[in-house]
């Protein structure tokens, strides 16, 4: 039988499904609304101001527990032609959130590397979006035919007509991407950090210097890897990477500023 809310004309009820807890928020003080019987979920009921905090402290949380930064960091690039490999920070440095580069099109997930065959959020990201085919790659000069002619090709600016998706599992290496005002910015993965680079952005891989990177490879079917090299703006990828993510950016900043 569903609860009777609080008489109190500031109620506001919040159900959650799936098994969770249902809150209550009333001027009373925060304690276990015991008045209140629920057969699955137990009660709260409190005061506005301090739901307020709580809210505020399960973001922190959240915050927190996105171990992703551990594994994924970003940033806007120098201008020098000093080696590829070095992290050419700006100066002051500056970083680029996650959700930064979401808005590019550009997608992280922090997994488990060290078992990657019973992790069922791994299986999950799979079966969610279509990736069927998986393969694994190490690119070190010890383990990879032609190494500096593949390198040298990975840091050529280019463009997929479908996802580039990497899972790190082991090492380190940098995927460089465009961002709206066509300035480069540097993304750094580790082991455990995976990326998607959506279809039609421009971008480019190099190793870190630690000169050794493992990674997952995966893809929606039989794998397509065919690089187009800039400038090829008239790919239909290209084109509708431009209208889902420049031009809606492009468009929410003349909307913000009228």
């Amino acid at each position: 039988m569903d609860p009777v809310p609080p008489t109190d004309p500031e109620v506001v009820v919040v159900r959650y499904t799936g098994g969770r807890e249902v809150v209550f928020f009333s001027s009373s003080v925060f304690l276990p609304a015991s008045d209140y019987k629920d057969s699955l979920n137990p009660i709260l009921v409190a005061s506005k101001e301090k739901i307020s905090i709580i809210i505020i402290i399960i973001i922190i949380i959240i915050i927190i527990m996105d171990g992703r930064k551990d594994v994924i960091e970003a940033w806007y690039m120098d201008d020098s032609d000093e080696d590829q490999r070095l992290p050419h920070h700006r100066e002051p440095k500056e970083f680029v959130s996650l959700d930064q580069l979401a808005e590019l099109g550009v997608l992280s997930w922090r997994l488990e590397a060290d078992d990657v065959d019973n992790d069922k959020e791994l299986k999950k990201i799979r079966k969610d979006r279509g990736y069927s085919y998986m393969d694994l790659i190490e690119v070190c000069p010890e383990k990879l035919p032609n190494y500096e002619d593949k390198i040298k090709s990975f840091f050529e600016e280019h463009l997929h007509t479908d996802e580039e998706i990497r899972y790190c599992l082991g090492g380190s290496g940098y995927f460089d991407v465009r961002d709206h005002s066509d300035r480069w910015i540097r993304v750094a993965v580790k082991k455990g950090g995976m990326i998607v680079l959506p279809a039609g952005i421009y971008h480019r891989f190099t190793l870190d210097t630690n000169n050794y990177i493992k990674a997952m490879r995966l893809f929606v079917g039989e794998p397509v890897w065919t690089p187009y090299n800039r400038p090829h703006d008239h790919l239909p990828a290209r084109k509708e990477y431009v209208e889902a993510f420049v031009n809606k950016e492009a468009g929410c900043h003349a909307v913000e500023a009228r």
